[in-house]
């Protein structure tokens, strides 16, 4: 037969059905879906965005802080930047803090989790010694370094706890002593109570519900059994209903949850305030600096409510944008604890991520009166140099969790020069030089095969 050699009739050939990849290629959103899925796949992008995320958030906050605080310092009889140059150099030492966690190896992270409970509890103890502690805006929590310059050391106790909690919970993991209750709570949550209490003497009921959430966390990561974890709950729950019920002001606060008038006495002004500054602002602000509630109508305009100067000079795309960052730094922060094997990672990692998410999750949910004013800085953002410099070095640790992923390790290893192999290569015979290239070839197909360039 014609058109065969062997005379039999061509076979006839089921037509092709479009595969996956031509399809995408067709549909551009589809194209574009593909090719972020491969991106969320790569071993660094954990890394790239808890740095991206992490330094952005920094440098607006930098900027937010000093508009937000130029009127207040002027007020003051201060400089303009006073507020900021203060903030910088806190950011200053905070980056170095970070480059700092990044490197240092993850068991000298270990090892460090005793000394800074110690710490952390030696400074909260001094903190309600009479000539030492010192108050502001009616909480018993800073300590005077001289001059403007202060410090919080509750703040450093959020360090404390994620660090000590994440190596106790490994060492009971690595034992097998999980598995029994009084093993997961003793001695966890005494010692976190006891952390609480000398942050409660002090009326700073924000940070301690920040210290709740990061307890929660670590007893959730731990496996704790439901009933178990409901207890807790309860017992968290029914302490805070009794420290709200039998104080004036935080009923007050609790009050003006969702409120639209400064109510008799003014007791809702700086909710209601914040709620016009975000209405204010429409879609993309009156511009960097024109805010005016922080002409002396918004209180704390730096600090507690920057956000809400953030939603005025910047509009809804300048809140939606820090908003994206924080969900990238949380996603970044659950994909770190997620991947890893060695559970003092696991538990640090998602004790740092509960902690972040939960701070700026209360804090701007204050602002836009979807819940009380707890009196909590946005991490990262808000003025203040004893939150900010724990913060950075919380952040070189999810940092340096990311980098020390086995994927993460062999990107970045690939990445890095290698002068002293071109040279040795240059320097050696060709026969000699041969195998080295071909090794190195195989060593990159095998990168690339896990879909990291």
């Amino acid at each position: 037969m014609a058109g065969s050699r062997t005379g039999r009739p061509p076979v006839q050939r089921a037509p092709r059905r479009p595969s996956s990849a031509g399809t995408a290629r067709d549909n551009p959103v589809a194209c574009l879906v593909v090719r972020a899925r491969k991106a969320w796949d790569r071993p660094l992008t954990a890394y790239y965005l808890i740095l991206g995320s992490s330094l952005l958030i920094t440098v607006l906050g930098l900027v937010m802080v000093y508009s937000a605080s130029m009127i207040t310092a002027l007020q003051l009889s201060l400089p303009g930047s006073f507020f900021f140059r203060k903030q910088f150099l806190a950011a200053s030492i905070g980056a170095v803090l970070l480059v700092v966690a990044m490197r240092v190896p993850v068991k000298l992270h270990r090892a460090l989790a005793y000394p800074i409970l110690a710490g952390a509890v030696f400074l909260m103890v001094l903190v309600q010694v009479p000539g030492i502690g010192m108050s502001v805006n009616g909480n018993q929590n800073w300590i005077s370094l001289g001059g403007s310059f202060q410090i919080q050391p509750s703040e450093f106790g959020k360090l404390a706890l994620v660090l000590w909690g994440a190596d106790l919970l490994a060492r009971k993991q690595d034992k097998a002593m999980l598995a029994q209750w009084k093993h997961m709570l003793v001695p966890l949550v005494p010692v976190a109570f006891l952390l609480l209490g000398l942050i409660m003497l002090g009326g700073d009921m924000g940070t301690a519900i920040i210290l709740t959430a990061i307890l929660f966390g670590l007893l959730w990561l731990a496996g704790a059994p439901t009933r178990l974890f409901a207890g807790v709950l309860a017992v968290a729950l029914t302490i805070g209903f009794v420290l709200i019920k039998t104080s004036p002001n935080r009923m007050s606060r609790l009050a003006c949850i969702g409120a639209t008038e400064p109510g008799p006495n003014d007791t809702c002004w700086q909710a209601v305030h914040g709620i016009y500054a975000l209405a204010s602002g429409g879609l993309f602000g009156s511009g960097l600096g024109a805010s005016v509630e922080k002409w002396g109508q918004l209180p704390e305009a730096h600090t507690d409510f920057i956000f809400a100067i953030t939603g005025e000079e910047l509009g809804l795309a300048g809140t939606l944008s820090v908003l994206a960052l924080f969900a990238a730094l949380g996603y970044a922060g659950i994909r770190v604890a997620g991947r890893t094997e060695d559970p003092f990672v696991r538990y640090a990692a998602g004790g740092v991520t509960t902690w972040i998410t939960a701070q700026a999750v209360i804090n701007i949910g204050a602002v836009l009166g979807l819940l009380p004013i707890a009196g909590v800085p946005l991490p990262l953002f808000s003025y203040g140099g004893s939150a900010l410099l724990p913060t950075m070095f919380a952040i070189g640790l999810l940092i340096a969790f990311a980098r020390d992923e086995p994927a993460a390790r062999a990107a970045l290893a690939m990445r890095q020069p290698r002068f002293g192999r071109k040279r040795a290569a240059v320097r050696g015979s060709a026969g000699a030089a041969g195998p080295r290239r071909w090794n190195t070839m195989r060593r990159r197909a095998a990168a690339r095969s896990s879909g990291e360039r």
